[in-house]
């Protein structure tokens, strides 16, 4: 996680020159390794990072979370450690999380969180710490290089003495290596990893080079110093000018600091072929719980940024290929056989069960499931996954008909062709309803005040399509920044209609956004009240 950043401005003529040095290959490196700007498997498979953080270190018990996120589609888990900043995290509790990665077929990154922030937050460990950890928990390493990363430190430098980050992180490579780690490292940028003054950038040569296995990959964690596409795509165009490694290693949607451009974020990944992080799971506190992606680390309780990163455009669901390792470590490019016909029952305003004839899998990976998806077109959008031949789906919009096939895929990623289709009609279910929006001040100052969540309530029978807030800002208050809505004002009156993402709200069920507001010094007003239109 980071805090507020400056954002500074850097020539690019003068990134080339410093990283135009390109490593050479991985050829020593075992499991996991880097070849140019790209993670492969043992195997010679390509592999594209598609997951989440889980903050392990304070949630030891929710260790279901690994299965959970499994199910939701990701590959990847970055897994929060601790080596005494906070309780420190034993190596039986690290080879139980490796456990754990491992029968739910998850590449992880583990990375130690007790850098964050050295040199400007009290408390904060050094790199040189960092790998003390690790070395003590070295035992439940060993043998593990093909599905797990080290990542070396969290956001390893805040913003004061960032210099020496340079020298401080090459240190770090080389005593890894010393030690006797042949896995595949992980290093985060200074600046609360978001890397303003570009130091990873303009020295991920230099570092590169300390890694005698040539297996180091760079971490850049994007929130409100990356708002806009031209600063996503430029920072993302110069390790891939260079030739150097780089995953989105943390991102939001929304923070303290500003509001990300998730969505270029996510869609410059895709495109490039680079894996990304989000945070994260669950369990947040601090004035950022809305960066959880589920309530309450329960999976079937996805929050608005839950839903965008799994299920919207270049999510999770739709992008991610599990690591080919877990299907025996060959190649499997067989895909499933043709689903059957699906056959719809229990049809509502908002839902619907389908079931199929099963397909099998010859190709070694095995059969791992099924994605329902409705044709619409050019794109046809994923309803829902199932890991059995049946699906109870939900938040369908109502009076309307849905013309449905199913794939199914294996555990190398393959994807069978489609069924045929079948074709039901929601019920009408007596309207769409109704909203109600009530909003809380999650934090305030002199200067200002942070409204999240606004929680929107669909109170009809039958689910609604969209939903419009109105409020209105006290005299002399000023919108400063929104997130998860679409967000017009005009004098004082606010209107936030609901994003692509989450606009669907089932009968009974909830979405929300937030917004930052400026006010006078000594005003203490808030916003007081909303009024909520479904559509």
């Amino acid at each position: 996680m980071i805090k507020r950043l400056g954002l500074a401005a850097a020539a690019l003529l003068s990134l080339l020159v410093s990283m135009l040095i390109v490593p050479a290959p991985a050829h020593a490196a075992v499991g996991l390794r880097v070849s140019g700007t790209r993670i492969m498997e043992a195997n010679g498979n390509a592999f594209v990072m598609r997951g989440v953080s889980h903050a392990h270190t304070w949630y030891t018990n929710q260790t279901g979370s690994f299965a959970d996120i499994k199910a939701l589609r990701a590959n990847t888990v970055r897994v929060v450690l601790s080596g005494g900043r906070w309780t420190p995290n034993s190596a039986s509790d690290v080879a139980n999380v490796v456990s754990l990665c491992r029968q739910n077929r998850l590449i992880c990154v583990l990375e130690n969180h007790d850098t964050t922030g050295y040199g400007e937050q009290s408390g904060a460990y050094t790199l040189d710490q960092a790998v003390d950890y690790w070395n003590s928990v070295r035992s439940a390493l060993t043998g593990t290089e093909d599905f797990i990363i080290v990542n070396i430190g969290n956001e390893p430098y805040g913003n004061n003495n960032v210099s020496a980050w340079t020298a401080a992180t090459t240190n770090a490579i080389t005593r890894m290596r010393t030690l006797g780690f042949q896995h595949m490292l992980m290093v985060d940028a200074p600046n609360w990893g978001q890397d303003w003054q570009f130091t990873m950038r303009d020295n991920a040569r230099t570092v590169a080079a300390a890694d005698t296995q040539k297996n180091t990959v760079f971490s850049v964690h994007m929130y409100g110093v990356f708002d806009t596409a031209a600063e996503i795509t430029a920072y993302l165009d110069a390790f891939q000018t260079a030739g150097l490694p780089l995953v989105i290693g943390e991102f939001g949607h929304n923070h303290s600091d500003g509001n990300p451009d998730e969505d270029t974020i996510m869609a410059q990944a895709v495109s490039r072929g680079l894996g990304y992080i989000g945070w994260s799971w669950s369990g947040n506190g601090g004035g950022v719980e809305y960066l959880d992606m589920v309530t309450n680390f329960s999976p079937t309780a996805l929050t608005s940024w839950g839903q965008r990163i799994f299920n919207g455009a270049n999510g999770i669901t739709a992008t991610s290929r599990e690591a080919t390792f877990f299907s025996g470590g060959g190649t499997d490019t067989t895909a499933p056989t043709t689903p059957g016909t699906p056959s719809s029952s229990g049809v509502t305003s908002t839902g619907a069960t389908l079931t199929w004839a099963a397909s099998t899998d010859a190709g070694g990976s095995g059969l791992a499931g099924y994605d329902v998806y409705r044709e619409q077109g050019s794109t046809d959008p994923l309803l829902g996954s199932s890991t059995t031949n049946s699906i109870n789906l939900t938040g369908l919009t109502p009076a309307t008909q849905y013309q449905v096939y199913v794939r199914a895929r294996d555990g190398a990623s393959n994807q069978s062709t489609a069924s045929a289709t079948t074709t039901f009609t929601t019920t009408s279910g007596g309207g769409n309803g109704g909203c109600t929006a009530a909003g809380t001040v999650q934090s305030q100052w002199g200067g200002g005040y942070v409204v999240q969540p606004v929680t929107v309530t669909n109170t009809g029978t039958s689910g609604i399509t969209g939903w419009t807030v109105t409020f209105t800002l006290p005299a002399g208050h000023t919108l400063a920044g929104s997130w998860n809505a679409a967000v017009t004002t005009r004098g004082q009156t606010v209107t936030a209609r609901n994003a692509g993402y989450n606009g669907n709200v089932a009968a009974g069920g909830n979405t929300s956004f937030g917004f930052q507001v400026t006010r006078p010094g000594g005003n203490t007003a808030t916003v007081g009240s909303y009024t909520c239109a479904a559509s």
